[in-house]
């Protein structure tokens, strides 16, 4: 019902991709719940827990409940400890570049919570680091890689089921639940914006289902439409994308989910490609047959609707810690992570504003 606190698990079993101790992690910063899915993931991979370090003990107490094999360690242990190889973190978002470029120069590896960068010095800084230390910047782009929807369409879209992609719309909804935020969300120097928080997510995936490098931002607007007591909130946003492939791309992104949805959001992504269509509706099959990860597809050979929930699990978690110790890139590229950054900061930069809707 929160999507703060969205953290799946499979259900089925997950390849460990590593031995114990082999790659050993640790996290700094449990601002945003999505630290849980990262840890989750990661964990169902094979990969060791080891530390926390977050500046409320009592969240760091609370982490160690539920994963007992970390310790409570300091930022600077964390850092010096040669056996670990990765830094994953859920800070403040704007607090989450400099932890990164730190985790960089100290030879680890790191994965954000999205937005990983919020401004477009942040992101030049990054990529220089990137490009010294060799290391991962690695950002978690859950409404893709965490949802077994998103990733059985993608096998579909690679394996030519609907011929080249040409179009994509792709709706995120968000549910508020305004009591349960921290000041700082409210704050868009503090949490980057509708477009870049939340945005962030679907420009990575119009890049991944169009298997494009580069893309430009075309129209783009943000803005607060309900939400006056907060003024500096943005509330809503859209954008259209247009990428090297040539596909037009159409994202909206909103904090309207209703209390009386039984999810937390209705995510639908829909794909137009030359020999067919397809539509994915992650959470939710709203008021029919219940369940997730429904994928609806019509080709030539007639419609189909498949449920994929179980099927393919979350094999990002794997492929990225493969990719930090062999060197590879068969997660997502680290330019995909930079570009989805850098579209996400330029439809904020050029946005119209959209001002409150009174009644």
């Amino acid at each position: 019902m929160d999507g703060m606190n969205y953290a799946p698990t499979f259900s089925g079993i997950t390849e460990k991709v590593v031995k114990e101790g082999e790659f050993r992690f640790s996290v700094i910063g449990l601002d945003h719940g999505h630290i849980y899915a990262m840890v989750n993931g990661l964990l169902e991979a094979g990969a060791d827990i080891v530390g926390v370090c977050d500046s409320d003990e009592d969240k760091a107490k609370d982490f160690i409940k539920r994963y007992p094999s970390a310790s409570i360690m300091s930022k600077e242990d964390i850092l010096k400890d040669k056996s670990i190889l990765l830094v994953a973190s859920a800070i403040r978002p704007d607090l989450r570049a400099s932890l990164g470029l730190e985790a960089l120069k100290n030879g680890k590896n790191f994965f954000a919570d999205k937005p990983g960068m919020i401004t477009f010095s942040e992101l030049m800084q990054v990529k220089k680091e990137v490009k010294k230390s060799g290391l991962k910047y690695m950002i978690y782009f859950g409404e893709r890689v965490h949802v077994e929807g998103a990733l059985y369409a993608e096998r579909l879209i690679r394996e030519g089921r609907i011929g080249k992609v040409v179009a994509i719309n792709i709706m995120a909804p968000h549910r508020l639940n305004p009591s349960t935020r921290p000041e700082w969300f409210f704050n868009k120097n503090q949490n980057g914006g509708i477009l870049v928080d939340i945005g962030s997510h679907q420009f990575e995936q119009l890049l991944a289902y169009t298997g494009s490098k580069k893309a430009e931002v075309r129209y783009s607007a943000k803005g607060n439409k309900a939400h006056p007591a907060w003024p500096e909130f943005e509330d809503f946003g859209e954008a259209v994308i247009e990428t090297e492939s040539g596909a037009s791309c159409f994202v909206r992104v909103d904090w309207f989910t209703p209390d009386g949805l039984s999810a937390w959001g209705d995510g639908r992504v829909f794909i137009i490609g030359t020999e067919g269509t397809m539509e994915i509706r992650k959470y939710v099959n709203i008021a029919a047959d219940g369940g997730k990860d429904h994928v609806f597809i019509v080709d030539n050979n007639g419609e189909s609707h498949e449920e994929a929930t179980g099927k393919i699990g979350f094999p990002f978690f794997g492929a990225f810690i493969r990719d930090i110790l062999d060197k590879t890139e068969n997660s997502i590229p680290q330019e995909r992570v930079f570009e989805s950054t850098r579209l996400a900061l330029e439809a904020d930069r050029m946005a119209e504003r959209v001002g409150v809707v009174n009644g």
